[in-house]
């Protein structure tokens, strides 16, 4: 995925970075886990009817640590968010299914690993339909996907 990614953006450049490019875009999210490791923090995605990591749309947006960080504090209201990790913690490419006058296309999202406070108050987004705490050994009976399964399997790997 990472050389798909790199491929892609060499092919796009600027442009692979925005919203407007139909066949598909660079996307940022933010895999937050408490300060124990033992939970995460995702979203129910309003259009997809999933749950997820928070993230998005980087909107012309290079930097995308924060992009990640800013899409992470806009969908949770979360302001103290911390990197758990100084690098790219994840990349996943994935089809996003047509939806009105959008056509089907693909996100290069590249990911990123935040600590938060599971006390500190969240607001939902119009993003989404709800937010949640959820522990990693219960992820399966919120329905996620691989991709999810295989954040949560790297979340031993960071740093204390």
């Amino acid at each position: 995925m990472r050389d798909r990614l790199v491929a892609f953006v060499a092919s796009h450049g600027d442009a692979a970075f925005a919203r407007s490019l139909l066949v598909g875009h660079v996307t940022a999210s933010a895999w937050i886990v408490d300060p124990r490791r033992t939970r995460t923090l995702l979203t129910h995605h309003r259009k997809l009817g999933k749950w997820l990591q928070l993230g998005g749309h980087v909107d012309g947006e290079s930097d995308l640590r924060r992009a990640a960080r800013r899409e992470a504090t806009e969908e949770s209201g979360l302001a103290d968010l911390r990197f758990a990790l100084a690098g790219i913690y994840d990349v996943d490419v994935h089809a996003i299914p047509a939806r009105g006058a959008e056509p089907a296309h693909e996100h290069f999202d590249v990911r990123f690993a935040f600590e938060a406070d599971p006390a500190a108050p969240l607001i939902v987004s119009a993003e989404s339909k709800d937010l949640a705490w959820v522990p990693l050994d219960a992820l399966a009976r919120y329905g996620v996907d691989e991709s999810v399964l295989r954040l949560a399997r790297k979340t031993a790997t960071l740093p204390a």
